[in-house]
């Protein structure tokens, strides 16, 4: 089967104002992709909002934050969706010096860890990442090079392609944006507003998990996993 994978990030560079940095993808058959963005953007509608409109994590307020609760629920509600995510709760204690490499080159080998418990050989894949600079044709190449190498894909028949999209033109994009968002914000322990803390606790309920420890290896619809390094390598929470 074909299957598209949607991925965002939340605080990924080595210097920015947060410690916490989340990778996260949503994925689905190839096949019900343009249904589900169909149904997001009636979502939209029926909010009177352009399907134009960007969900986004950012904005959700105190005053704005139904939509994305009928947005939340309608993840949880599909068979076919589902959402993976590697969670570092403090980039501070990242030393790539002591095991050399650049930051870079560890950001690769987190999204070859993200994608390794998605991949299935026996399937296909085409990953769709947001635009978000001038360094994006690089990353795809690199992440190409990284997953088809680890994966023995030298005949592209697992991972079909990696595109880069404008986010406010797709709206598993959108979904990936607020899922990831709402994980990176639980694991900072910051009361937020209380929209985005509603949110937080129905991604909370509705997956029975606490969003701060990992949940099973198999875990289908929420699989989290919290990475920390150590002297002896990666901890897994």
């Amino acid at each position: 089967m074909d299957y598209n994978i949607y991925c965002d990030e939340s605080c990924h560079l080595e210097n920015d104002d947060s410690n916490v940095m989340v990778l996260g993808a949503i994925w689905c058959p190839a096949e019900k992709a343009k249904e589900i963005n169909k149904r997001i953007r009636e979502f939209k509608q029926k909010y009177n909002l352009e399907d134009s409109y960007e969900l986004k994590w950012t904005k959700i307020s105190t005053n704005h934050y139904s939509l994305y609760l009928d947005i939340i629920d309608y993840f949880f509600d599909q068979d076919n969706l589902h959402f993976r995510a590697i969670v570092i709760p403090d980039k501070s204690l990242l030393n790539h010096e002591a095991y050399g490499q650049t930051h870079d080159e560890w950001y690769y080998k987190m999204m070859f860890t993200l994608f390794n418990n998605i991949l299935d050989p026996s399937e296909s894949y085409r990953i769709f990442l947001d635009y978000k600079d001038t360094q994006g044709g690089k990353r795809i190449s690199k992440l190409q090079e990284v997953l088809r190498n680890n994966f023995y894909d030298f005949s592209r028949n697992i991972i079909k392609d990696i595109n880069l999209v404008q986010s406010q033109h797709v709206g598993l994009i959108q979904l990936t944006d607020i899922f990831t968002g709402a994980l990176c914000a639980a694991n900072k322990n910051i009361n937020y507003n209380d929209g985005k803390n509603k949110v937080i606790q129905r991604i909370k309920s509705k997956s029975g998990y606490s969003l701060q420890q990992s949940t099973l290896l198999k875990a289908k619809k929420i699989n989290l996993l919290i990475w920390r390094p150590s002297s002896k390598g990666a901890n897994f929470d």
